[in-house]
């Protein structure tokens, strides 16, 4: 773990710039790391902000989609619901509906999360998933390229809410959590495997996260109660996505609407 964390932030003035910020933010990270790789492997998230980056990738007459490369994409979620596929609360259909409908994927690039399975079992699916796909041996972590992370109200992120087992997961690649504030079970990567990724970012809009988010990269550290601060890259680089209201307590940014806060420690 970095033992300084950059924390760099760029503040989009709605959420329809921030979401077309986002956009470019992913096919750009994309593009590089096909260059240097060959591939991109990437962890999306879901929610109503990843929705409306998702519908502008997935619109020919935009410039995003005829720049990602498509067929050298391979795409893994970050968490999922204990929820069937085709249930309006999963983040798979949310994903299948808004971007994979509409973009040239075969089936074997896309690796969801079983969140229709028993919670541990989908959990070790998703683990042997990943061990195949990234050849990992032993203790080895995969190394995303981009992994793509929203905050909830509750500084929650991935589904490692505040007070939850997953905060103490370190150990395995992914975890079954129990989240008793919501009566039900997640599946989500665990931090160490988050952190292990080239590129991290937060994508968050609105200002009902604004105090929550001062809280996260301003405040002490406190990850039961704040689990979005378990995320410390270890390139020790954090990119926030925000739109005004959520950034609306962090310090003022430059005249690109661009912020910077580094965190010892």
């Amino acid at each position: 773990m970095a033992s300084k964390l950059r924390i760099e932030y760029f503040v989009s003035p709605d959420g329809a710039t921030l979401a077309a910020r986002a956009a470019g933010h992913l096919v750009e990270l994309a593009e590089e790391a096909v260059a240097a790789r060959g591939r991109v492997r990437m962890a999306v998230s879901g929610g109503s902000t990843p929705k409306a980056v998702f519908e502008l990738l997935a619109d020919v007459n935009k410039p995003w989609y005829r720049r990602m490369p498509w067929e050298k994409l391979e795409l893994f979620w970050v968490d999922e619901r204990c929820v069937p596929p085709d249930h309006a609360e999963s983040n798979y259909r949310m994903t299948r509906e808004a971007l994979l409908d509409h973009v040239p994927l075969k089936p074997e690039q896309i690796h969801r999360m079983e969140g229709e399975l028993e919670p541990e079992a989908a959990a070790e699916r998703y683990e042997s998933e990943l061990r195949n796909s990234f050849r990992l041996e032993g203790a080895e972590l995969p190394r995303f390229d981009v992994v793509a992370l929203g905050m909830g109200d509750d500084g929650h992120t991935a589904s490692i809410f505040p007070h939850t087992d997953a905060i103490y997961e370190m150990m395995r690649l992914v975890a079954a959590n129990r989240v008793p504030q919501k009566d039900t079970w997640r599946i989500t990567l665990s931090w160490p495997v988050i952190n292990q990724a080239r590129e991290v970012f937060f994508l968050i809009g609105g200002a009902a996260k604004a105090e929550r988010l001062k809280e996260v990269v301003l405040g002490p550290r406190d990850v039961e109660r704040l689990p979005s601060q378990l995320i410390r890259p270890a390139s020790g680089i954090l990119t926030l996505l925000l739109d005004s209201g959520a950034a609306a307590q962090l310090p003022a940014t430059d005249g690109a609407g661009r912020g910077l806060i580094e965190r010892e420690g």
